[in-house]
């Protein structure tokens, strides 16, 4: 299978690849970035290389998926979105991204979001899809609240970051109420 490239109005979603790595690493660099991420700031552009040779990883066994964010205009890679611990036979995944802060407040994750889970309900013919964040990152909940998914739960401790575990919520959404949200 051919790795899929998902388009909208305004951005492209492809394959994220070595040649990210430098704008990857300025994303992955930022604290404000990784503060409800679930890992430290990276420190060196090699580690952008190796998270990236990670993702192709992951797809070859077919365990998920990381497109990158760019801009349909100018090409821009301006984050990462992906389909992580995806198992098309149990029919789930869970949804992560991250976006460059110069393009935060302007809906480009609602709209990547809109298309992975369009493709991962149509296409992959998933039945559940999922999301772990950090109960204070405010604008995340919203946004997957407003994509319709439902809040399950608070994990205790379930994250490390900076030395600490952190709580997290845990939130689904599956095809049937992803389908009535298109009417």
């Amino acid at each position: 299978m051919e790795f899929p490239i998902l388009e909208t109005e305004r951005l492209i979603l492809n394959k994220i690849e070595e040649k990210d790595a430098a704008r990857f690493f300025d994303i992955m660099s930022r604290d404000e970035v990784t503060v409800y991420y679930g890992m430290d700031s990276l420190t060196y552009q090699e580690e952008a290389v190796e998270i990236i040779r990670s993702f192709d990883a992951v797809w070859n066994a077919k365990r998920g998926m990381r497109w990158a964010i760019r801009l349909k205009e100018t090409d821009e890679f301006i984050g990462t979105i992906g389909l992580n611990n995806l198992n098309v036979k149990a029919k789930k995944a869970e949804v992560g991204y991250e976006l460059h802060p110069d393009y935060w407040h302007q809906y480009y994750t609602q709209e990547a979001n809109t298309a992975v889970l369009n493709y991962a309900f149509s296409e992959l013919n998933l039945y559940r899809m999922g999301a772990v964040t950090f109960p204070e990152n405010t604008p995340s909940n919203r946004l997957l609240e407003k994509l319709g998914f439902t809040l399950e739960g608070r994990l205790r401790g379930y994250l490390h970051q900076r030395n600490q575990s952190h709580d997290a919520y845990v939130f689904s959404l599956l095809k049937p109420e992803w389908q009535k949200n298109l009417t």
